[in-house]
């Protein structure tokens, strides 16, 4: 790159590690490289108050929440979080409870991710990380090399440009840095859903105490929790369904279809404060790393919601890829980065597993059969009417420990 170029920018700052993504792959990487006394600069399009307010997923494995209190980002989830100890599958019009502590002694916490990235974010503010948001104009580049560079204009407008030993790409779904991987090089792997969900907040007491999946003929339905006030609902939608099309009375009497059964079971209703329409798929990208760039998150892979997997995917990576780290900057040099896929992939395939077999056997596909609907039934009962059955989805949901 000619001087006169370099020159275009206000700051060059040395940095071991520049993060691409400050949601809350991005920010825990940083937190936990910062607390080894390696100091990473993330960066994000988005503003601050953009990421705490776009609502995502809300269940954390206890790995995942154990790591946030002890590795000191905040212990707010223990006093502000709601620890499950099971679910509920509801199918053929009766409730089923699925006991994740009697079946595999574990259990996973409800606690919206936009708490999650407020933690990190608040974490990296108190412990002096350096976090650009709302910047444009980002650059990546001469990641074929061992000195990779991240230029970007800050929100003020100055130039800067990030000269590192490293550059992670954890910039989400729609991430620029998995581009980066020459195309002859890389795989991608995927499967599009024929559905999507529709989901809305609602002022209303919770209508149950642990979440609810529901499969009913009508199509799938999720309920779920903000805050003791404020419940998160979904149900199973064409893709292309628009918002506005849903008044409040429409959405509530398919939610309320979903759920329905000889138990008299009824949702809690009241208004509706926010619609939204999720689309999603699964996807994988291999390598995970090239040159001087690792993805992490879902940068590198994305997983349909229903198994609740993707934010403790996106943890999981950066909890591996900081120990990965850490071994490349010390005497272990970059032979040690060659760990980082292999250790992620293995949990990235069993989540893609969990999450489509999950999808697949809740959501009612379009067009579907009799057969296929009653097999959808025997295969339900399957998993509930026996020990096995309920452990193996116990055991899938809480997640594995990150050895494993």
């Amino acid at each position: 790159m000619p001087e006169s170029v370099v020159d275009t920018v206000d700051t060059v700052t040395e940095v071991p590690v520049a993060v691409v993504g400050a949601g809350p792959a991005g920010l825990m990487l940083a937190h936990l490289l910062g607390r080894a006394g390696v100091a990473a600069v993330a960066v994000d399009l988005r503003t601050r108050e953009e990421i705490a307010t776009t609502h995502r997923a809300g269940i954390l494995e206890a790995d995942a929440a154990r790591d946030l209190v002890e590795t000191g980002v905040s212990d707010r989830i223990l006093r502000e979080g709601h620890e499950h100890g099971g679910t509920e599958l509801r199918f053929g019009g009766r409730a089923h409870r699925i006991d994740f502590r009697a079946l595999v002694g574990a259990s996973v916490w409800l606690y919206p991710q936009t708490e999650v990235f407020t933690d990190l974010a608040d974490a990296r503010e108190r412990d002096g990380g350096t976090v650009h948001f709302g910047v444009r104009g980002t650059e990546v580049l001469d990641v074929d090399t061992d000195r990779p560079r991240v230029r970007f204009t800050a929100a003020d407008g100055t130039r800067h440009e990030l000269r590192a030993r490293y550059v992670v790409g954890a910039d989400g779904s729609r991430s620029t840095c998995r581009g980066l991987v020459p195309e002859a090089l890389r795989t991608r792997y995927g499967a599009e859903y024929p559905f999507a969900w529709f989901g809305v907040l609602v002022q209303a007491p919770a209508s149950a105490p642990e979440l609810v999946y529901a499969h009913s003929e009508h199509g799938f339905a999720l309920i779920s929790r903000r805050t003791e006030n404020v419940q998160r609902m979904y149900f199973q939608c064409d893709p292309e369904e628009r918002t506005e099309d849903w008044p409040d009375e429409r959405i509530w009497a398919t939610l309320q279809a979903r759920v329905a059964g000889g138990d008299g079971f009824r949702l809690v209703e009241g208004p509706v404060l926010e619609r939204s329409v999720l689309r999603f798929r699964s996807f994988v990208q291999e390598p995970m790393r090239w040159g001087s760039l690792l993805l992490a998150g879902d940068a590198a892979h994305t997983v349909p919601p229903t198994g609740a997997r993707g934010l403790n995917l996106a943890l999981h990576d950066v909890k591996v890829l900081a120990g990965v780290l850490l071994r490349a900057l010390g005497a272990e040099g970059g032979a040690a980065l060659a760990d980082y896929q292999p250790l992620a992939l293995r949990r990235i395939w069993r989540a893609q597993h969990f999450s489509s077999w999950m999808t697949r056997l809740l959501h009612t596909a379009p067009g579907a059969s009799p057969f296929e609907l009653r097999r959808q039934l025997g295969e339900l009962d399957s998993v509930v009417g026996t020990r096995a059955g309920r452990a193996h989805l116990a055991e899938q949901y809480t997640g594995w420990p990150t050895s494993a």
